[in-house]
């Protein structure tokens, strides 16, 4: 990541400083989401620090990881920033007969796509292990189709000679990166509102709670995500067999539908129902 930043972070101001001097509004725009990606860059960088080499304290147990998780909401908004100044931007410049330079636009894309593949086969691997680093993958890969929507953009200009297809280019970059950025900003709420990650089946988890010998009764299951890669559970189960017995199935099961992180009550049979008058209460 820290790769990335130096490799984007140069690049961004080659392709803004060209996209104002030949008045090009998609290289503004890709210059935009490069900024974007410098941004993200650097957030994930400090998150990733942060989540794991932050100290967890009393007041805060669970130490730095959520930080990731922050992060990726910020990059989600400001993708929807960047697409939606470019779509200001094309509706401005309607109505005017853009000329822009096709062999510069060219040139600078593919440069810039080069510099974006590379530094998506950095972020690649570790972007299924980590939301700040997928969040930042999300930007580099919306940055390189809008320099695969500039070079095409380019080529039209010079075999047509048709200026708008700048423009064209510049807003289906934008309409191309809001869906991308709105699944990213709607995994990050289900994380921060504590939902249940999409891939347990809390149901499936409940009913083998149950099945275990000796449990009479399976009661506050709470599911949720802390940050990627870590899926908590809490649990209270009733009993009349040992506890440790049971403590240990419970773990069994926990673990295999990947919660070993995991808290787990087990209390008399005839405490469950005390148990929930309090919870209701």
């Amino acid at each position: 990541m820290a790769l990335g930043v130096a490799l984007i972070g140069g690049y961004f101001f080659v392709e803004l400083i060209t996209g104002i001097i030949v008045n090009s509004l998609a290289l503004i725009a890709d210059a935009g989401h490069m900024l974007t990606d410098v941004v993200a860059l650097c957030m994930g960088l400090v998150a990733l620090l942060l989540a794991r080499h932050g100290k967890a304290t009393d007041t805060r147990s669970f130490g730095w990881h959520r930080a990731e998780v922050f992060t990726a909401a910020i990059n989600a908004l400001l993708l929807f920033g960047v697409a939606g100044y470019v779509l200001y931007e094309a509706i401005e410049r309607l109505g005017t007969d853009p000329e822009v330079p096709g062999a510069t636009l060219i040139i600078v894309a593919a440069i810039g796509l080069a510099v974006n593949i590379a530094v998506m086969f950095l972020l690649r691997a570790d972007s299924k292990e980590s939301i700040a680093v997928r969040g930042a993958y999300m930007e580099v890969l919306a940055d390189a189709v809008g320099s695969v929507g500039v070079l095409v953009a380019g080529v039209i200009m010079i075999t047509t000679g048709w200026g708008y297809a700048d423009i064209v280019v510049a807003v289906l970059i934008a309409l191309w990166v809001v869906p991308r950025a709105l699944s990213l900003l709607l995994d990050t709420a289900r994380i921060l509102s504590q939902q249940a990650p999409k891939h347990i089946d809390v149901d499936a988890v409940r009913h083998e709670l149950a099945a275990i010998p000796g449990v009479d009764d399976v009661h506050d299951l709470h599911v949720w995500t802390l940050t990627t890669g870590m899926d908590v559970a809490t649990v209270h189960l009733a009993s009349v067999e040992s506890h440790g017995i049971v403590l240990e199935a419970a773990r069994e099961v926990l673990t295999r539908h990947g919660l070993g992180h995991a808290t787990i009550q087990v209390d008399p049979a005839d405490q469950s129902s005390r148990c929930h008058d309090e919870l209701t209460w």
